[in-house]
């Protein structure tokens, strides 16, 4: 066993089940239970959970709680109401990333973030330094256990479970509720598979009866539990980014396609810095494509145009489970990033032929 490596409320339940733990983002988790192909294909066409209770939560509370967000935050907050949530990240002062993460408003006063597990503790130091206003913060990520039931039948899976009607959480809406007959359970309508369904945050102490809870309730639609392998299959299909692979401390927000997160409608931590940058254009961008020729494109494969040379990057590949054809995402120059355009990705020693796609790479 490596050193200190932690473990998630169920890992004893997951190996149980078969699953193949593995060290990932400094936990033990689950990267499949049986294969890859299978559980990717049981989340885009039934339902299928994912244990993903590595995740970071901290709660920001008090007067200055907005303000604080604000400030750290690309994505302007303020227009969130109560029981909405929002795709944001953390710039740095360099005009990179810090990381990606979902705000959620409760209330004026009450807001929780949720960040990557690789990025625990950077970004609860990053908040921190930044906390000059004085908002209460508070790391909860070690109470808290995570389940995302997603797939088009994850409703029906599990509204047997709870009073509160899911069909009418709407994307990026959440509702506090009972759930599996524990209350204050959080359920939202939130997931990073692009297949529907919800992720349901609960105290570590009630995680094992609700995990089993929802597994009796789905087992009717064949619910079966899901590992990493798949959750990176399917969010890539979807040109969801990846947190250290598409996107780091070096890859600005504009670069990685994240614009439409980067508002200029308040200040924040280096906007100026970015605000430029969007005006000024980039040299770069993060642009998904699909392969028009055999081969399974993996990060750090070299980008080349129909000459030969360098153009980028790739970041993000493997071979699509739904669409059964190799996909990726990279950075490109910017005159590659058009989509339709025609790229080379270089697999071991093969020059393939690749096209720049709109995203999602999976059109359902």
């Amino acid at each position: 066993m490596e050193e200190n490596i932690k473990k998630i409320q169920l890992n004893d339940l997951h190996e149980s089940l078969g699953g193949k733990m593995v060290p990932f983002a400094g936990y033990y988790m689950p990267v499949r239970y049986s294969s890859d192909k299978e559980e990717h294909l049981c989340v885009r066409e039934g339902v299928g959970v994912f244990d993903v209770s590595h995740m970071g939560e901290f709660m920001v509370e008090g007067k200055e709680a907005l303000n604080l967000i604000q400030k750290v935050t690309s994505n302007d907050a303020s227009k969130l109401v109560d029981f909405q949530a929002q795709y944001s990240c953390f710039p740095n002062s360099t005009g990179g990333i810090v990381d990606d993460l979902i705000v959620y408003r409760f209330s004026e006063e009450k807001y929780m973030l949720v960040v990557n597990a690789s990025n625990i503790e950077k970004d609860w130091e990053w908040i921190n330094e930044h906390n000059t206003m004085g908002a209460k913060l508070t790391n909860i990520s070690d109470d808290i256990s995570l389940f995302a039931v997603q797939g088009p039948k994850a409703i029906e899976a599990v509204q047997s479970l709870t009073p509160v009607d899911l069909a009418g959480v709407k994307f990026y809406h959440f509702t506090v509720g009972e759930f599996a007959g524990k209350k204050d359970v959080i359920i939202s309508g939130t997931g990073y598979t692009g297949a529907g369904g919800f992720e349901i945050y609960v105290k570590n102490e009630d995680a094992e009866e609700v995990w089993n809870a929802i597994f009796e309730a789905g087992k009717d639609f064949d619910i079966k539990p899901i590992g990493l392998g798949a959750r990176d299959t399917l969010r890539m299909e979807m040109g969801y980014c990846l947190y250290g692979n598409d996107i780091d401390d070096t890859t600005s927000p504009i670069e990685a396609g994240l614009g439409w997160i980067t508002k200029f409608t308040k200040d924040f931590i280096n906007s100026e810095a970015l605000k430029a940058q969007k005006e000024a254009g980039v040299s770069r961008r993060l642009v998904g494509f699909v392969m028009q020729e055999r081969g399974i494109p993996r990060g750090h494969y070299p980008i080349v145009n129909s000459n030969g040379e360098n153009i980028g990057e790739v970041t993000s590949g493997t071979m699509s489970p739904s669409m059964n054809v190799g996909i990726g995402l990279g950075y490109v120059k910017k005159d590659f990033g058009k989509a339709g355009t025609e790229i080379f990705i270089q697999v071991r020693n093969k020059t393939l032929k690749a096209q720049v796609e709109k995203l999602p790479l999976y059109k359902g």
